[in-house]
């Protein structure tokens, strides 16, 4: 024990000791354990599993046990199996914008209601919206004053979850490729995933590389966006997008600091749309009914950046560094809004500028400020 927490006790499988008696001993360990305890980096003891299936089913009082890990629990071995119907899985995030302003968002609420957020006149941010970017959402970084201190903290991160995380859920011959990897996902953030493009410079096969992009994906450092699709629609491009978890963490890799992010508008154009599908997937954690994300595009190049589902009701997210909007950039939203009829909820493109502005039935322009200003 390191610390309490409330009045949880805190348990790190991190400390060498604490690793060897929950290993040795599963039952024993969990039987001494205090009413209410908090297991950090469970996955690295999955036989203790078994163990605490035993002591919750003794014993049903909720909150006994708060699980945490910095890999997708789900995908440990045993663990699915050994506590199905017995926890519940919180996925946590990076901070979100307004978490981090201290402020509520109303945005995810108003577009799904078909609320007018084409309303009024938000704070212009410049410069501001590069810094949002490149700080990220992790507390320890966004404490540090300098981009260079930083950017040093997330390739350290990064160095400790590929050693720590990637050797525990997989037995790889090397580690080498992988942090390799990472960067040129970062480069490609926000676009269509190919896997051959990924793997040439690594000498490695499709499917190892679709493999390491996996376990990427279950440390959380990045996500596939699928595609959505209807049987309406014949001629869909059913390939995934892929992003980075973490804007800090993107530019950090890429070695972009704001001047070099300021001028290079391909690179801010994928890490913007990046940010956006960040922002709006934690706050669709903590919104009432479940939020799935897609991307849609089709043969005759029609796209949308970001599409969300609740329940039978879909919305739309186009993303633009721009701070000026036309009639065009709506072309994607306006072909899914005639697909989908009365399911389609409301779509908006999200710019860099102060206004939100009708643009006909359901759609808007509205400032990517709107995402964390109540």
């Amino acid at each position: 024990m390191i610390g309490e927490e409330r009045d949880y006790s805190y348990f790190t499988f991190d400390d060498a000791s604490v690793l060897s008696a929950a290993s040795e001993d599963p039952l024993g360990f969990i039987h001494r354990l205090p009413e209410r305890s908090i297991l950090d980096e469970v996955q690295k003891t999955p036989e203790l599993l078994s163990a605490i299936k035993l002591s919750v089913d003794r014993d049903r009082l909720p909150g006994r046990f708060l699980l945490t890990g910095s890999a997708n629990v789900l995908l440990v071995p045993k663990l699915s199996d050994s506590l199905a119907g017995r926890m519940e899985i919180i996925p946590l995030f990076p901070l979100a914008q307004c978490e981090i302003e201290g402020s509520k968002p109303f945005f995810l609420k108003n577009l799904f209601s078909g609320g007018d957020i084409a309303n009024g006149r938000y704070e212009y941010l410049g410069e501001e919206l590069i810094e949002r970017i490149l700080k990220g959402g992790y507390p320890e970084p966004l404490m540090r004053t300098s981009w260079s201190r930083r950017s040093d903290w997330y390739r350290n991160y990064v160095d400790t979850l590929i050693q720590r995380d990637i050797r525990d859920l997989a037995r790889l011959r090397s580690l080498d490729a992988i942090p390799a990897l990472l960067e040129v996902a970062a480069s490609q953030s926000a676009g269509l995933i190919n896997f051959s493009e990924l793997a040439s410079p690594f000498h490695l096969s499709r499917p190892t590389i679709r493999h390491y992009i996996n376990l990427l994906e279950n440390i959380f450092l990045v996500d596939l966006l699928k595609p959505w699709h209807s049987n309406r629609l014949k001629r869909l491009i059913k390939t995934a997008k892929i992003h980075l978890g973490d804007t800090g963490l993107a530019g950090a890799l890429l070695h972009v600091g704001p001047e070099g992010l300021m001028t290079d508008r391909k690179i801010l154009g994928r890490l913007l749309e990046t940010f956006v599908f960040n922002e709006l997937r934690k706050q669709a954690s903590w919104t009432d009914g479940d939020i799935t994300f897609f991307h849609y595009r089709d043969k005759d190049q029609y796209e949308v950046d970001i599409v969300m589902q609740q329940g039978m009701r879909f919305t739309a997210v186009e993303i633009k560094a721009a701070e000026t909007v036309k009639e065009k950039d709506f072309r994607g939203i306006r072909r899914l809004q005639r697909v989908l009829g009365k399911q389609f909820a409301g779509g908006v493109v999200l710019y860099t500028g102060e206004n939100a502005l009708p643009f006909g039935e359901r759609l808007s322009a509205v400032p990517i400020s709107a995402l964390w200003k109540g």
